[in-house]
């Protein structure tokens, strides 16, 4: 009997394992998702989307050093990129970590530009994302601008 609830608390130990395994592997899915649509929908003046994938408290830092912290503001400070159509984004991802289903950080190398008025930024981004549960959101965004 004994060799038997050790046999079942082994068989559970494992189940548990692999279900943790598989929901972390489902978790990484579901992040990789959300944050190709933070991206993307920046880069497609998508702003409904990319309202959808940031948090209500979410803080951007720019490149410049202006903060705008709370999505209404971050949104507000982006109004003219969404409504003007122009701006140029292009990323390279140089990093990422995922914490299971809690936080993840990715680190890209980015570039803004706004062709009509010549306008060429290159920086170094780094967006943290939260997971709330429901799903991944951006949480805070920060450019160090490069040479």
């Amino acid at each position: 009997m004994q060799s038997r609830t050790m046999i079942a608390c082994a068989v559970l130990a494992l189940w548990a394992m692999d279900a943790r395994a598989q929901d972390a592997a489902g978790c990484a899915r579901q992040f990789d998702r959300a944050q190709r649509m933070d991206m993307e929908s920046f880069r497609d003046y998508d702003a409904e989307t990319f309202r959808a994938v940031h948090h209500q408290d979410a803080v951007t830092v720019f490149a410049s050093g202006a903060r705008r912290q709370g999505l209404e503001a971050v949104m507000a400070a982006l109004a003219s990129h969404f409504r003007g159509r122009e701006g140029v984004w292009i990323w390279t991802e140089r990093y990422r970590v995922v914490d299971g289903c809690r936080s993840a950080f990715i680190l890209y190398e980015t570039v803004y530009e706004l062709p009509s008025i010549g306008y060429r930024q290159r920086a170094m981004t780094g967006v943290t994302y939260t997971h709330d549960g429901n799903g991944w959101l951006a949480i805070a965004d920060q450019g160090t601008p490069l040479p």
